[in-house]
C-alpha cells in the first residue's frame, strides 16, 4: 500500500490564476481532492483523471460537512494510502481551520505539507483598488474574524485596540454581523466617518465593491441586499479605491460572455476576454475527431511529392495532417518542394510550428480570399492537395479546378457537436447571466442548434447579443434566425476581442 499523505493548499481567494505553483503542483499528483465552498472549480482541472473529487462546503447555506467529519474523512481517505489534496479557500492558516486539521492529521500520524494560499483579505482588498497599507496613510493592519465562535460567552476582539489610531481593519465573515462591528467600533472611539468597503466574490468576474462610512455602511448593506461572501476593509486607504481602482473598471466586467469553440482551443479567446473582465462560459460546440476511415489523406500522403501545393485553412487542418504524417513515420521533410497556403494568421504559426514559412497567407482569411489569392497565380497543371473538414464548402476545389488545377480534398477531421451543454452554461443562459455569444465557425452555430434544437436556442439567446467572426459565420446564424450584431473586420480572435469591447464600452 502506498503511504499517506496530505497537502492543506490554499486555493486563494476566487482567481484561479491566483493558486501557487506548489499548489497546483500538488494538485496534480493527489489520489483524492477534498474541496471547498470558495475554491474556484477551475482548479480541480489540475488534478489527475483518476482522482476522486469529493466536495465539502456549503449546500444551500448550510455546512455539506461539519469540521469534524471533514477531518474524519480526510484521516480516513489518507489511510487508505491516498495522497490527499485538501483544497481551501484563500489560506489554510488565515480562518481557515487548516490548524485544526492539521492536529487532526498529527494524531494519527499521517505526514502533511501545508501549501500557503493568498488569503481574501489581501486578494480581495488588491483587487478592488484598496492598499492595506500605504506609507502616507498607515503602516498597519489587522486580520480579524466577524463570526466567532458561537459556543463563546463574550467577544475576545480587543475593540478599544482595533479602534483607536489609523490602522487598516481587516474583518473576514462579517456582513451579517456588520452592525454590531460599526457600532463597536464607534462606540471605542473609531470616528463615524472612516471610510469602509464591503468586498464580495473579491477577485472574482462577479466582484461586487459597495463603500460607505461607519456611520452609514451597514444601512447601505441591507437597502443594497449585499450578502456574504465578503470581507470588510476599514481605514482611509479604502479612500484610494478612486484613483486605484483597475479591476472591476475594465471593459467587459460584468459581462457573461459564450464561447463556443474547441474545448482544447477555448483558452485562448477565453484569455483575451477575461483579460477585459468578462466572465467567461465556454461551452465547446465541437468535437474535433479523424475521419472512421482515412484511406483519402492516406493515399495523398503517400504522393505527397506529386503536388506542387498545399492548402491548409485552419488550425485544425494543420494539427490533423501532421498528425496523420506523422502516424507514417514522416515529418515536414516529406513535402519536398511543395508549396504551402496558410488561411489566417493562426494557421501561418501553427505551420511554423513544423519548421515550415507558409508561402501564401492570403489577405482575406475566408474560402472567396484563398481563391482570389490563387487567381494571381499560374494554376494550369498545378497539382493540390487540400485536407478539409467534413462540412467544408467546395468553392477552393470547384474554383481552382475552373483555372486548370486538379484539386485532391481528403477528409482530414470531422467536426461533431458534444453529447451534452454544460449544465452550468445551460444554468447562465437560463438565468440571463450571459449577454454576448460568440461563435467562431459555422459549426459552432449549426452544432449549438442541434444540441438544444433550433426554438429552444432562439429562446436561451433572446436578448443576447451575438457576435460572428466572419460573414459565412455570420451568414449562419442568420439562418438560424439569429441577429448578428458584432462582426469583426479580421477573422481572427484578437479582432473579435477588440469589436466585443467597442460594442460593450458605446
Amino acid at each position: 500500500m502506498n503511504k499517506p499523505f496530505v497537502y492543506l493548499i490554499g486555493a486563494g481567494p476566487g482567481d484561479p490564476g491566483l493558486i501557487t505553483v506548489r499548489g497546483r503542483e500538488c494538485l496534480e499528483r493527489s489520489d483524492v481532492v477534498l474541496y471547498d465552498y470558495l475554491a474556484n472549480h477551475r482548479l480541480l482541472e489540475y488534478a489527475p483523471p483518476h482522482a476522486e473529487l469529493i466536495y465539502s462546503g456549503k449546500v444551500g447555506g448550510a455546512h455539506n460537512r461539519e469540521q469534524g467529519q471533514i477531518n474524519d474523512l480526510m484521516v480516513a481517505k489518507a489511510l487508505e494510502g491516498k495522497v490527499v489534496a485538501r483544497l481551501k479557500g484563500g489560506d489554510p492558516f488565515v480562518f481557515g481551520r487548516g490548524g485544526e486539521e492539521c492536529e487532526a492529521l498529527v494524531a494519527n500520524r499521517i505526514p502533511f505539507e501545508v501549501v500557503p494560499g493568498v488569503t481574501a483579505g489581501i486578494g480581495a482588498a488588491a483587487y478592488a483598488g484598496i492598499p492595506l497599507t500605504h506609507r502616507e496613510v498607515t503602516t498597519s493592519v489587522a486580520f480579524v474574524t466577524g463570526h466567532e465562535h458561537p459556543d463563546k460567552e463574550s467577544s475576545e476582539i480587543d475593540w478599544e485596540k482595533l479602534s483607536l489610531g489609523s490602522g487598516t481593519v481587516v474583518f473576514y465573515m462579517g456582513v451579517r454581523n456588520l452592525p454590531q462591528i460599526t457600532t463597536n467600533l464607534m462606540a471605542h472611539g473609531r470616528s463615524p466617518e472612516t471610510p469602509v468597503a464591503l468586498v464580495r466574490w473579491g477577485t472574482r468576474p462577479e466582484q461586487e465593491v459597495l463603500t460607505g462610512t461607519l456611520a452609514d455602511i451597514s444601512e447601505k448593506a441591507r437597502k443594497a441586499s449585499f450578502k456574504p461572501p465578503a470581507v470588510t476593509i476599514v481605514g482611509e486607504v479604502v479612500r484610494l479605491r478612486q484613483t486605484l481602482r483597475w479591476f472591476d473598471n475594465r471593459p467587459l466586467f460584468g459581462k457573461g460572455i459564450l464561447v463556443t469553440r474547441a474545448a482544447d482551443q477555448a483558452g485562448e479567446f477565453s484569455d483575451l476576454l477575461r483579460a477585459q473582465g468578462a466572465s467567461v462560459f465556454e461551452c465547446p460546440t465541437i468535437r474535433i475527431v479523424p475521419p472512421e476511415d482515412p484511406s483519402g489523406l492516406d493515399a495523398a500522403i503517400a504522393s505527397l511529392p506529386d503536388f506542387q501545393w498545399l492548402i491548409l485553412t485552419s488550425v485544425n487542418a494543420v494539427r490533423q495532417f501532421f498528425l496523420r504524417l506523422a502516424h507514417h513515420r514522416l515529418d515536414s521533410r516529406a513535402m519536398g518542394r511543395c508549396r504551402v497556403c496558410a488561411v489566417g494568421p493562426k494557421s501561418a504559426a501553427a505551420i511554423r510550428e513544423h519548421g515550415i514559412i507558409p508561402d501564401l497567407v492570403p489577405v482575406d482569411y475566408k474560402a472567396e480570399g484563398v481563391v482570389a489569392a490563387f487567381r494571381e497565380l499560374d494554376m494550369a497543371g498545378m497539382k493540390v492537395l487540400f485536407p478539409k473538414a467534413d462540412k467544408a464548402r467546395d468553392l477552393i476545389p470547384l474554383e481552382l479546378a475552373k483555372l486548370g488545377a486538379t484539386v485532391v480534398a481528403p477528409v482530414a477531421y470531422h467536426n461533431l457537436p458534444p453529447v451534452a451543454l454544460p449544465p452550468e452554461v445551460l444554468e447562465a443562459l437560463e438565468r440571463r447571466q450571459i449577454h454576448c455569444a460568440t461563435f467562431t465557425a459555422s459549426s459552432t452555430v449549426r452544432n449549438l442548434a442541434e444540441l438544444v434544437g433550433e426554438n429552444r436556442l432562439l429562446h436561451l439567446l433572446e436578448g443576447v447579443t451575438i457576435a460572428a467572426i466572419g460573414p459565412i459565420t455570420a451568414a449562419t446564424c442568420r439562418e438560424l434566425g439569429l441577429e448578428v450584431q458584432i462582426e469583426p473586420e479580421k477573422y481572427t480572435l484578437e479582432a473579435m476581442t477588440e469589436t466585443i469591447v467597442q460594442h460593450f464600452s458605446r
